[in-house]
Parts: C-alpha cells; structure tokens; sequence
C-alpha cells in the first residue's frame, strides 16, 4: 500500500517538474546575468494608433465657452465619470445640436464634428472630447485578474502585466495569449516572455479592447491533479488501513 502510494505522489511530482527557466522572464537574452550586455531596443517602428468611437461607448463632452452644455467643464474640475453614451446607431445626443453621429470616428474628428454642428449655433464653440470606457481585459495566472483602464489609451504587454500584480508561480511564462480585434477580425498572438524575444514581446502594445490570457503551466496541473487524486488516495488508505494493521501484527 505504501509502495502505491510512494509510486503515484512520484509520477505526479514528475508531471510537476518545473525548471528556474521556466521562471525567470527574458532568461534567454541573458539580461539578468552580471555581464550582461547593454542592449538599445528602438520602438520607432511601432503602428500609429488612435481609437475609434464605438457603439455604447460613453464619451466625456467639454464646452470650453459654453460648460452648461458639456457633461463636465474645467471651471469643476472633477472628472467626469460618467459620460454620455453613444447609442446603437453611433449617435451621441446632445444639448442644442441634437444627435451626431460618431462612431467610426476617432477623438480629434469626433470633436471636430460636433463644433461644426454647434457652430451653426454658436460662434466660439470649442469641445474637447475623451472616451470613459478604454480597457484592457487580462485573465488567467494573474494576481489581480480583470479590466485595466488605458488613461493614455495603450500600455506595453509588462506594464499590463504589472497592473494585474504580476504574474502568479503557476504561470506559464512561455504562453501568454493575446487576442486583438480588429474590425470582423480576431488576431492572435503567443508570446514567450523567456525567450531570445522576449524584450521587444514585452513592449508588445496593448489597446482598448485587447485580452491577455496568461496560460496555467506544468505546476498549476500538477496541484489540480493532487487536489483530484487525494481524495481517491486518502479513501483506498482508509479502506486498507485495518488490513495493513493487522498484517504489521501478525509479522511482529
């Protein structure tokens, strides 16, 4: 019974094996030794970026000259969190003007678009517009799993990942998934965080509306499967117990 017992606790640690590689993020650029090298990475190339209005978003309105027409004016400064919300159609309706339509458009064009409309009305319009709900979304082997609000409307995969607490031991740092939609589209992307790589994977850039899936690795499994199995494990043990007992008797 004990050889049973001693033979499955081996075979799951063994699943279990887990290497200091497998913990140690940029292990492979050798970053973290004491001779490392310095290194310049150049983010010149990066795709410019800017947001889209959506339906059901919820935009904040500023009125420079006329605040009584604005969701929120300088003159309170208190921020605005609330908004208003731009319906299915796209539109966001507003005092004096009426509706405007904005989705598709991003934050300069749509404030554009609405001083013209209330310069039909007004001589000094002036607006400033922010959309409230910009979020990432990270899940899985995270500390503080959930939303994360993009004040400068993107951060970096490891500023991402450092909002969520950082990444728990049971974390795959070889499998981190990120899904991107865009359009009709879903693109996705795997990145190792410990490979030769991993530098320029970390300051993958993160948008409104981006998941980032943070994958279970070898340990995570391990524990599942022994939180399974030790319930099986204590049952056979009870049952043979009596028997075991009365064997170590009779041999003595």
């Amino acid at each position: 019974m004990k050889r049973v017992l001693l033979y499955v606790s081996m075979a799951l640690v063994m699943v279990g094996c887990t290497t200091k590689e497998d913990f140690v993020l940029f292990h492979d650029t050798n970053i973290s030794m004491p001779d490392a090298q310095k290194n310049v990475l150049d983010l010149s190339s990066a795709p410019r970026y800017e947001y889209k209005i959506q339906p059901h978003d919820r935009v904040s309105i500023t009125m420079y000259n006329h605040p009584e027409l604005g969701t929120t004016s300088v003159a309170s400064q208190k921020q605005d969190v609330t908004g208003v919300l731009v319906n299915s159609r796209g539109y966001v309706r507003l005092p004096l003007v009426k509706s405007v339509h904005v989705a598709g458009l991003s934050q300069t064009a749509a404030q554009k678009k609405i001083e013209k409309a209330y310069g039909a009305y007004l001589e000094d319009a002036e607006v400033y517009l922010e959309v409230l709900n910009k979020r990432a979304y990270i899940l899985g082997e995270v500390n503080k799993p959930g939303e994360v609000r993009l004040f400068n409307e993107k951060t970096t995969l490891i500023q991402m990942l450092a909002k969520a607490g950082d990444l728990k031991d049971t974390a795959n740092r070889h499998a981190i998934v990120v899904l991107k939609a865009r359009g009709k589209k879903v693109y996705t992307e795997t990145v190792d965080l410990t490979g030769a790589n991993s530098i320029r994977m970390a300051s993958l850039m993160i948008y409104p509306n981006d998941i980032v899936y943070v994958a279970p690795n070898n340990i995570k499994s391990y524990n599942v499967g022994v939180n399974e199995v030790n319930p099986t494990l204590q049952l056979i043990s009870n049952i043979l117990a009596p028997a075991v007992a009365v064997s170590y008797l009779s041999d003595n």
